[in-house]
């Protein structure tokens, strides 16, 4: 068996994703000898930035920043390496069929103002439905940023567990019951209660189903739509930004971060093998062939990808295995990115561009039963009839992405069944979906189709193939309630260790789940730092 002296690295980190990149920055602060390798030729996974049409750069996947935590920008000082967030000044904008449209301003007056144009009961809700989202968001904020109890843990766990049923404790009867709904409801059933207008239930609702092929009405949607809340961008609650540059700015400023404290990054080396020996983890193989070994190895890779392709399944508990390949992995997004001669010039705003209203989302998402429909398409037919569409125009904040008077366009779209009937494949439909998307934003818009100079279209095969998204699921495991918290990835393993010791889960996959958030990695590192410690100590 190698001694601790024949070990390349105290760790390796599989995935130079920004939860790897987390992972990495912290492991390297602590001291210890890290090791990334990526796949991809570039760092970043789902958070990059590309040129993909000449004179045109994009965030690829993720495209923008809220949930990144902030303690995380501290820490690993991206600030210092380059990374600076815009804030988007607009709320979302989501266009109807009869041409006219649904403004929800982050201005709580203009939005009522708005509301009321469809419903005045619905206006005078809006209050309450904010300030209800902001203080449940508020305890999910707490909870995320703290690792999850293991369920069958230790002393340790314990404690955490009472910890966390103290700060219920402290919640009202109301808020506790709240908490309970919106952990457990359908985003559909949660809005119904709140409004009787569909354009508002439909533009939340698209917040509950966002990287879940599920029906607005799918038990635990709800949930979603709370986990989309929990962020800030430079200090303010729940708003979005952009990433100057691209999202990729955020990988970028991360791995400089980790490369200061003597990471060592490596491009191009995607992972074979996980190297198990004795029932521990001494290292990794890569498609080269070379071995790189290390104490332990940490993993920023979908659960089931890690260990039913990158170990041995046979090495794993009979329980943990069957879990493992019951793992939910389906987001139906199909991701397209565009530039653009000009902007869009929506019908709805009588053919003016009204830029301060673009700035934030433009949604496709005008009511629940639209939102069902898509469900019901991409199940039966492998995808929506009639997309469901969410749109940002970060060019109009950040003159970096195109080239003067040009735009680019970021287009996330649902639903769109990973696997398709029939013996199809996406690579043989997938530009025929894409002439469906641009058809249907046309319709609101009708100079977008023109306008387009060019594409880049990623379907879900297209986001499993290049960046590891089984089944293109963008959270690496559905958010339902069976794979959250305690449960994600498995009852037993939610403190980011894995049945094989010596390998940690550092991804999405782990608590708190999916989205740009780096806390998966920075838990990590902790049990990581906490466990080498202890092993130095009894040595």
């Amino acid at each position: 068996m190698p001694s601790a002296s024949d070990n390349q690295f105290d760790v390796i980190v599989i995935g130079a994703g920004h939860n790897g990149l987390t992972c990495a920055g912290y492991l390297a602060r602590a001291g210890l000898r890290v090791k990334v390798v990526e796949r991809r030729h570039v760092v970043g996974g789902a958070a990059v930035t590309e040129e993909f049409h000449p004179g045109f750069r994009n965030s690829v996947c993720s495209y923008v920043v809220s949930l990144l935590n902030p303690k995380i920008i501290r820490d690993l000082q991206l600030g210092k390496f380059g990374l600076t967030i815009l804030d988007r000044p607009s709320g979302s904008f989501c266009l109807l069929p009869d041409g006219d449209h649904l403004h929800v301003s982050r201005d709580a007056a203009v939005a009522r103002a708005e509301i009321a144009r469809f419903s005045g009961k619905d206006a005078a809700a809006y209050d309450a439905f904010d300030k209800e989202i902001t203080e449940m968001a508020q305890v999910l904020r707490e909870v995320v940023q703290q690792p999850a109890p293991n369920i069958g843990g230790g002393v340790r766990d314990l404690w955490s567990a009472l910890k966390l049923g103290n700060r219920l404790r402290k919640l009202s009867v109301r808020q506790q019951a709240t908490l309970a709904d919106l952990m457990t409801m359908s985003v559909g059933d949660y809005l119904d209660r709140w409004f009787e207008s569909d354009p508002i239930k439909g533009d939340f609702g698209y917040e509950g189903i966002v990287g879940n092929m599920v029906s607005p009405y799918h038990p635990g949607t709800a949930y979603v739509l709370l986990h989309h809340a929990f962020g800030e961008v430079n200090g303010r609650t729940a708003a979005w930004g952009h990433a100057k540059g691209g999202m990729g700015a955020i990988t970028q400023a991360m791995a400089r971060s980790a490369e200061a404290h003597g990471a060592d990054i490596e491009v191009s080396s995607p992972v074979r093998e996980v190297i198990v020996e004795g029932g521990r983890a001494r290292g990794v193989v890569l498609e080269d062939g070379r071995s790189v070994r290390a104490r332990v190895v940490s993993a920023n890779v979908n659960p089931k990808l890690l260990f039913l392709k990158l170990i041995d399944p046979a090495l794993l508990p009979e329980d943990f295995r069957r879990r493992m390949n019951g793992w939910r992995c389906r987001s139906g997004t199909f991701r397209m990115n565009v530039a653009l001669s000009e902007l869009p010039r929506f019908a709805s705003l009588d053919g003016k561009n009204d830029e301060a209203k673009l700035t934030g989302t433009i949604n496709i998402a005008p009511s629940l039963a639209y939102l069902d429909r898509a469900f019901d398409d991409a199940k039966a037919g492998g995808w929506a009839r009639e997309p469901v569409i969410s749109m940002c125009l970060p060019s109009l904040l950040d003159d970096t992405l195109a080239p003067p008077g040009c735009h680019v366009m970021s287009l996330f779209c649902q639903h769109f069944n990973p696997v398709l009937s029939d013996g199809r494949c996406w690579d043989d439909v997938k530009e025929q979906v894409a002439d469906l998307i641009v058809q249907t934003v046309t319709r609101y818009a009708p100079n977008f189709g023109n306008s387009i100079v060019g594409r880049q279209v990623l379907s879900p095969l297209d986001l499993e193939r290049e960046f590891g998204l089984t089944g293109g699921d963008i959270f690496h495991g559905a958010l339902h309630l069976d794979q959250i918290y305690s449960l994600r990835p498995a009852a037993g393993y939610a403190d980011y260790r894995t049945p094989v010791s010596g390998l940690y889960l550092c991804g999405s996959g782990a608590h708190p789940g999916g989205g740009v958030t780096g806390l998966p990695g920075h838990h990590a590192a902790q049990a990581i730092v906490s466990d080498l410690k202890r092993a130095k100590a009894r040595a």
